[in-house]
């Protein structure tokens, strides 16, 4: 059997093995030298992990000693590549939690309605009240049943699919979206840090934000404040919501009660 070694030699208790992948779903096995032995041999073993659809793969240390990691692709189809990374268990405590106040008791979040009323319209002359930013890979969890939460409770939402169409330009479409909407909201996880279009669309809220035209809520999805920190200080300090301590739909009913019943500067 073909597999990726890893020797990680000795690891405390409590530290996190971090493994990458690119390509395929694989098997992901965090093994003790005993249990390596056996797994290459062919025999019975036993492991941490198991099989991977989404990177990274974080596997924490049940006791301190020397480990293994293996990464296969018994039974599966396709190809892999691979990483790992050793996390010290001393590097994993807590940095201040997320900024979770209620949206209102912010007051430069939430304004009258006559000072969020975008200054540029839609060509078809729409306002929109929300407009999303996000990961494709985060649509099907998060981003459709948040859109689909605001617009059902009568609010208008610029979502991709909602407003884009064959032989749109996207940059017109989206720069359209951004200058037309009150509310900006950009979904962080994973899938979102390092690419093109969401960073782009990122950038445009963050400049209204800043320029006091427009509110931006970050919504962490499967992220930790150290990753947001790595990817954004400034985004890190904003109050935000979290998908691991709120439902999408308290977060939409959030959003839509801000939007409906702003407060009066």
């Amino acid at each position: 059997m073909n597999f990726s070694h890893y020797n990680l030699g000795h690891v405390n208790r409590g530290s996190i093995v971090e493994v990458t992948l690119q390509g395929s779903a694989a098997n992901v096995r965090l093994m003790n030298n005993s249990d390596f032995n056996s797994y290459r041999a062919g025999r019975r073993h036993h492991y941490y992990g198991g099989l991977a659809k989404r990177s990274p793969v974080r596997l924490q240390v049940p006791s301190s000693g020397a480990w293994h990691v293996a990464v296969d692709m018994q039974g599966l189809r396709g190809t892999v590549r691979s990483g790992v990374r050793v996390i010290p268990g001393e590097a994993l405590k807590p940095l201040p939690t997320i900024n979770e106040a209620p949206l209102r008791s912010i007051p430069t979040l939430v304004r009258n309605r006559d000072d969020s009323v975008p200054t540029v319209d839609a060509p078809d002359g729409r306002k929109f009240d929300v407009f999303i930013s996000h990961a494709s890979e985060d649509k099907d969890e998060v981003v459709r049943p948040l859109a689909t939460a605001i617009q059902e409770a009568g609010l208008s939402v610029w979502y991709d699919e909602f407003e884009l169409r064959i032989g749109d330009s996207l940059r017109r479409k989206i720069d359209t979206g951004l200058a037309s909407s009150r509310f900006g909201v950009v979904i962080l996880s994973q899938s979102f840090f390092g690419r093109g279009w969401p960073e782009y669309e990122l950038d445009g809220l963050v400049t209204r934000a800043v320029s006091g035209e427009q509110i931006l809520l970050p919504i962490w999805h499967n992220v930790s404040k150290r990753e947001v920190m790595s990817y954004s200080p400034s985004l890190a300090d904003r109050l935000a919501r979290n998908t691991s301590t709120h439902t999408v739909e308290e977060i939409a009913a959030e959003i839509v009660d801000v939007i409906r019943n702003p407060a009066i500067a």
